[in-house]
């Protein structure tokens, strides 16, 4: 037992020497500094404080809307980088490198070679915060970032398909930027084609809170004598909205809602009209139908009443056909019989008369024997019995 003990001490030896010479002799913990636009961040370590970035509007990932972090490192070593919710580059636009907002990954590794820093840059299109996290030699910070959002780039529009005349119907419009961030606190207005209704007021702010967040709602009452309601929405301030960027989606600011103008007692009318028509039709198919039953029930009595009289036909004839052949069996047993008789009698007599016959042979031949036995006593024949 002492020996293994002492195998093992030496073991856990070697293993603690090998791991202090694989360690470089200037081991030091990284450190990063991050700064947006040349000003330095100190609070993006916090998830309650992140770095509050412009989201590229411009499709140009520039200084103005990236944190830049430099990762002091020791020599020959690597920093690895990955991001949620933003994306990293390695460096910022240029003429001859355009970067845009379609660049970029969520991970990234930098060797520094025999340099001690790594510099890298961090960008994000969302306004949910989001994460970035350095490793360097077991050594992990992590930052956080949450975009800013930019310029209203499209309205869209929620409406019912159709509301009945003189009700009020709501609508909503979404309020987002050109990467689908929510845009609160904006004024839309909205404008009545013709006499397509109402609106209780014609501008309404989108919202900032949780449950109408970039929303703006409007009531609309529908007209009394129209078929259909056509509201445009805009801007109230053609400022909000964002201008067209080559290579993202085009501003789409001035949809409208269209609504189906119900008359629900002309509606009501005609679906009454239609029932009753729907319960003369009814009516009708129930007559007809009665009236073929009938004819069928008088068409199915008179079949019963001839298959019974078919029946009845049926078992006469049976009856007779079994009469007559009670008649033909007797007349045919009584034939027999008279033919066996016949036959009989006739053998009777026959016999009768084969006998004499033989008897008459017999006696006829006895006789000559006889005769020929006196004449020849030496040669006599035996008389037949």
């Amino acid at each position: 037992m002492n020996s293994f003990k002492k195998i093992a001490i030496a073991l856990a030896a070697a293993m603690t020497m090998g791991t202090v010479v694989a360690m470089p002799a200037n081991a030091a913990p990284m450190t990063v500094a991050v700064d947006l636009n040349g000003i330095a961040n100190t609070t993006a370590t916090s998830i309650a404080t992140p770095a509050q970035l412009p989201v590229p509007a411009d499709n140009v990932i520039n200084n103005l809307d990236t944190l830049r972090f430099v990762a002091t490192v020791d020599t020959g070593t690597a920093v690895s980088v990955t991001a949620t919710n933003a994306t990293i580059v390695s460096a910022l636009n240029t003429t001859a490198a355009p970067v845009t907002a379609s660049s970029g990954s969520s991970s990234l590794t930098i060797a520094t070679g025999t340099g001690v820093t790594a510099t890298f840059y961090v960008y994000t299109k969302t306004t949910a915060i989001g994460t970035v996290v350095v490793q360097n030699q077991g050594t992990t910070f992590t930052y956080y970032v949450q975009g800013v959002v930019g310029k209203i780039n499209t309205l869209s529009v929620s409406a019912p398909a159709n509301g009945a005349a003189g009700t009020k119907q709501t609508i909503s419009v979404t309020a987002t930027d050109v990467f689908g961030n929510k845009v609160s606190g904006k004024s839309i207005t909205g404008r009545v084609f013709g006499s397509g209704g109402t609106l209780e007021t014609t501008t309404a702010t989108t919202g900032a809170t949780l449950a109408n967040f970039g929303v703006a709602e409007f009531s609309l009452t529908l007209p009394t004598t129209s078929t259909r309601s056509l509201v445009e929405f805009s801007l109230t301030t053609a400022a909000d909205g964002a201008s067209t960027v080559v290579g993202l989606t085009a501003p789409t600011l001035a949809p409208y809602a269209e609504i189906a103008v119900r008359d629900l007692a002309a509606e009501l009318k005609t679906a009454q009209d239609a029932l009753a028509a729907e319960k003369a039709a009814r009516a009708a198919d129930k007559t007809a139908a009665d009236a073929a039953a009938a004819t069928a029930k008088t068409a199915a009595d008179a079949a019963a009443l001839k298959a019974a009289a078919d029946l009845v036909t049926a078992n006469a004839e049976i009856a007779k056909l079994k009469a007559d052949a009670v008649i033909a069996k007797a007349t045919a047993d009584k034939a027999l019989a008279d033919a066996i008789a016949k036959a009989a009698a006739d053998a009777a007599t026959a016999k009768v008369a084969s006998d004499k016959s033989i008897a008459d042979l017999k006696a006829a031949f006895n006789k000559l024997a006889t005769s020929w036995n006196k004449k020849n006593p030496k040669a006599k024949v035996a008389l037949v019995k």
